[in-house]
């Protein structure tokens, strides 16, 4: 993981590579997400898209983006993917 802090209060970025090994819609395998961190005075938004050609085992052709939402201090989670055979 990479961060840069700003001058102004509130403001920073964040990237990172996160490998996950476990099982997605019942198949086994691993891949690779991208995180894209802003917080712009104050705003967060964060990004995470499963890196391009990472899925392998039964998650080879794995693409998708994920959202995480923080609301009163609770993480929710949306992850959009396809797996193509």
């Amino acid at each position: 993981m990479l961060s840069a802090g700003t001058p102004t209060q509130g403001s920073a970025v964040y990237v990172a590579l996160e490998r996950v090994n476990g099982k997605l819609a019942g198949k086994n395998g691993n891949f690779v997400f991208v995180h894209h961190g802003v917080m712009n005075r104050g705003t967060p938004s964060l990004k995470l898209e499963v890196a391009p050609d990472s899925g392998t085992g039964e998650l080879v052709g794995l693409s998708g983006q994920m959202q995480i939402e923080i609301k009163d201090g609770q993480h929710f989670y949306r992850f959009e993917y396809e797996l193509r055979a």
